[in-house]
């Protein structure tokens, strides 16, 4: 199946909720969202009295991530609060608690809206700093509220190359994100962890980066940004092969569906200078919707364009023109060929008739 969706609560929504964005972007005839985890503010309190003996899964006035017990950090969410906690909360603006994370996974499944999370734009996950540290833990977060709304994917950027060098940065990258797994794995979360393609050319994610940690890492899928790597490579996208050179080269890593973004872009020497609407880029929809009817793979798009759901059905009427012109091709072809066999079969059926009339004996005369 292939799904558009727009990467965050559609601009038209009049409403600005979770919710209200999931309707919308059903209501809109697309079938995916991207949640955005823009601004996270991290609180860290004592519990009151009526949360000792609850476990975060059951406390309604805030979506703890993490309980501080003797300086240990308690992701087990199941964990029941005692007195002397530390718990670590989340102010995202997403939701209140767990009990609308579930709601939101209900919802969706309800209405056939794919749901997946991005984590916040800027992340280091090179340098090993104290920031490298907070962009660790927004991943975690972002995976564990993606698995409570039984979401499929979190998508995340890498970061700078920096001073240390592109290898330096991709063994810690990939230390790092082997890391991750481990802990993914044992707190039982369900999504994949995405690594987005880059723009730039001083940020970590090629296409060949990407890939090699997703083949080392077990649980780890590149998530294609078309727009980033036409950017990169000043341009390669044009042909329907185009697109599919890079879905094939990416197909085995994928697992189940390919998870893709697309938009616009202006670009200039190699670098991304900026995100734009699909009509004002010179990356084009029409070849990958070419390749795509010709092939109909299982794949995700989102829209990253400032127009959001606006580009997201942009695409999906390209495809479906693309479709219906290839339907339609097809069935042409076929009433030709059948138009073809028809006259063949007639040809042939006179040819035995006059065989048959040729070979009919004459009257013999009878002799008086």
């Amino acid at each position: 199946m292939i799904r558009f969706g727009p990467a965050g609560i559609p601009l038209s929504c009049k409403g600005r909720t979770l919710k209200d964005g999931i309707e919308d972007v059903h209501n809109l005839g697309l079938n995916a969202m991207e949640i955005q985890m823009v601004r996270v503010n991290v609180i860290e309190r004592y519990p009151d009295e009526d949360e000792v003996g609850k476990s975060p899964l059951e406390i309604e006035s805030d979506l703890i991530m993490e309980i501080v017990r003797d300086d240990e950090g308690i992701t087990n969410l199941e964990e029941e609060i005692v007195e002397d906690d530390l718990l670590i909360t989340l102010a995202s603006g997403l939701v209140q608690n767990f009990q609308e994370l579930n709601e939101l996974g209900r919802m969706g499944k309800q209405l056939d809206v794919c749901l997946s999370m991005h984590t916040p734009y800027y992340m280091d996950l090179a340098s090993n700093s104290d920031l490298t540290h907070r962009s660790i833990d927004n991943v975690r977060w972002a995976g564990t509220m993606t698995h409570h709304m039984s979401g499929d994917i979190v998508v995340t950027h890498l970061g700078l190359y920096g001073h240390h060098g592109e290898n330096e940065a991709k063994l810690s990258i990939t230390e790092n994100i082997s890391a991750l797994m481990e802990w993914w794995e044992s707190n039982g979360l369900k999504p994949l962890l995405g690594l987005e393609t880059s723009g730039r050319q001083e940020v970590f994610g090629s296409l060949e980066e990407i890939m090699e940690i997703c083949d080392q890492v077990k649980g780890v899928v590149p998530v294609i940004n078309f727009a980033h790597l036409h950017a990169r490579e000043s341009g390669a996208l044009r042909e329907p092969e185009d697109f599919g050179h890079i879905l094939d080269k990416t197909k085995d890593l994928v697992g189940n569906a390919f998870y893709t973004h697309f938009s616009g872009v202006e670009h200039e020497a190699g670098n991304e200078k900026r995100v734009t609407p699909i009509k004002k880029g010179d990356l084009r929809f029409e070849p990958l919707a070419e390749y795509l009817v010709e092939n109909m793979p299982e794949i995700t798009i989102i829209s990253s364009s400032p127009l959001l759901e606006h580009d997201a059905m942009y695409m999906k009427v390209i495809f479906e023109r693309a479709l219906t012109k290839m339907i339609a091709k097809q069935t042409k072809s076929k009433k030709s060929e059948k138009a073809n066999q028809e006259d063949e079969d007639d040809y042939y059926e006179e040819e035995k008739i006059e065989k048959k009339s040729s070979k009919k004996p004459s009257k013999k005369v009878e002799k008086k």
